[in-house]
Formats: C-alpha cells, structure tokens, sequence
C-alpha cells in the first residue's frame, strides 16, 4: 500500500490552481495558434464565411498571465515534494493528474481520428489544417506524457525543468509568432477600431432599413435616421467624427468610413448571411464607402406609425 498522506486546504488550493491555470493556458495557447494559422494561411473557397476576429490580444494577454502562475504553483509543489514525497500520492493530486490524462488522451484520439477521416473521406488536408492538427498533438501530447510520468513517479527535477522549458519556448514562440503574423500590439487595436467600425456600419444599415419600411423612402441625413435609435452609434469611435451617409437614389445610398487597414485575407469574403442574400463588408485601408440598395420589394407598404 502506498502511504497516503492528510491533504490539507493548502494542498487542494495548489493543486487546483495549477491544473485551472494549466487548462486556461493550453485553451488560450490553442486558441492563439489556430488564430494564426487562419490568418497565415487563409482558407480560399467561393461559400461565404462570417466575420470573425483576427485580434490575438485576450489569447496572448492570458497566456503571460496564467503561464507564469502554473509555472509558480507546480514549482510549490515539487519543492513540497521534496520535503513530504508521500504527498505526491494525495488523493487530490491523483485524481487531477488522471483526469488530465484522460481529457488529455481524449484529445489525441479526437485528433488522429480527425486525420483520418480526412484522408479516409478524401476530403482535401489543407497546410492549415495539418498545422492546427500537429499543433494540437504537440501540445496534448507533451502534457500527456508529462502526467503520464508524473502518475508512474517516473519525473525527477532535471525533467520537471525540461518540461518547463520546452513549455516557455512553445509559449514566447508562439506570442512571437503571432505578432509576426498579426503585427504588434498597435496593430491589434487598429484592427478593433475597424472591426468596431465595420459593426457600427451594420447597425446603421439595419437604421436605415428600417426608416424606409416605416417611411416609404430614405432619409435626407443619418442623424434623421438615428434619431430615435439611441443604441445605434453615429458616430467613428476613432476620430468621433459622424459616420458618411449619402443618399444617392430613391433606394440607394452610400454609407463611409475611415479604415486602418484592409480586411484581412482570412476574413475574405468578409460575409454576413442574411434571410435574404448576402451583404459583404470587405473593404481596403484608408477611406471606402459601401454602396447599398433597398429592396422595395420588402417594402411594398409603409408601416403606419401610432
């Protein structure tokens, strides 16, 4: 029988810190390689796609904090190892290093099956896709068999500092590597301007729509068509200059706004799906109006107003 040693608060807190700030470290560093990986090898197809994020800023962000507290927490635990080594058979660490390698070996399988389906099915294996999938399997694979030999009682401090290392270069490299890719921090908040902008564009399409189905027509001015729409925003949260609006015809108009920098090619085609057709927002860097038009089809009788 293996001596089982009293499990204190402590022990549960350290514990429980170390494998939370592992889970939220793996997700985030996952998160922030397929990121890249979309954005450095974007998929090219004739479907459309929905808008999605290319900002990097919470992956990285969470990374350079939970990193170092796992770091910290499982560095606690060696050195109270070393002085109770029958610790290590704790009923609380055994149970979290094996639900580990159970989620951690169900993650691999998850992933070859994933292959294999792929080329079974004949489906094309894009680079994106075989990088995500080594990806994954890299990172899975080093906690498994870091657990793995943590459970047999097979790590010894040189291998324990190993893994550390191995994990800190796979996370800078990363980080690096997104910023490669993304550009650095200023770009990222340039990049959410844009996405906020291309957002507030939306909203006042939708304003204008529905001004039309109330009025039969468009308005002469964007603040006549915002008036009583106070969750649609007029304005560039940028420069907090008034968005561009013209009306260019009975059911056409023109709504602009300055850009930092043209839509990523992962985002292309920039399209929303909508009940009725598709409506793209891609746009070049610098200053570009989107030509809309009315449906009066959709419209055929003006909403009386009570």
């Amino acid at each position: 029988m293996e001596p089982q040693s009293k499990t204190s608060a402590k022990d549960i807190f350290i514990n429980l810190g170390a494998i939370v700030a592992l889970y939220t470290t793996v997700v985030s560093l996952v998160n922030l390689l397929f990121t890249i990986i979309n954005n450095a090898y974007p998929q090219i197809n004739n479907g459309y796609s929905f808008l999605g994020s290319t900002s990097i800023s919470w992956p990285v962000a969470t990374i350079i904090i939970f990193f170092p507290i796992y770091i910290l927490l499982m560095w606690l635990l060696e050195k109270d190892y070393k002085v109770n080594p029958d610790k290590q058979n704790s009923g609380i660490h055994k149970w979290l290093t094996y639900i580990t390698l159970f989620l951690a070996g169900i993650t691999l399988a998850i992933d070859l099956i994933t292959i294999l389906y792929y080329f079974i099915d004949g489906q094309e294996v894009t680079t994106a896709f075989l990088l995500k999938v080594l990806a994954l399997f890299i990172i899975v694979g080093l906690i498994f068999y870091y657990y793995l030999a943590d459970a047999r009682n097979k790590l010894t401090a040189k291998s324990r500092n190993m893994f550390r290392i191995i994990a800190l270069v796979i996370a800078i490299a990363a980080i690096v590597w997104g910023f490669a890719v993304l550009g650095s921090p200023r770009s990222q908040r340039l990049m959410k301007y844009d996405e906020q902008k291309v957002n507030d564009l939306t909203n006042i399409k939708g304003s204008l729509e529905s001004y039309y189905a109330t009025h039969g027509s468009l308005p002469a001015s964007l603040q006549e068509a915002t008036a009583s729409d106070y969750y649609v925003p007029a304005v560039d949260p940028q420069s907090n200059l008034p968005y561009e609006y013209t009306k260019t015809g009975a059911q056409t108009y023109d709504v602009c706004a300055e850009f930092n920098t043209a839509t990523p090619p992962a985002t292309k085609p920039n399209i929303y799906m909508r009940p009725i057709g598709y409506e793209s927002w891609t746009h070049p860097a610098g200053h570009y109006c989107f030509s809309e038009t009315i449906n009066p089809n959709l419209y055929a009788k003006p909403i009386p107003k009570y």
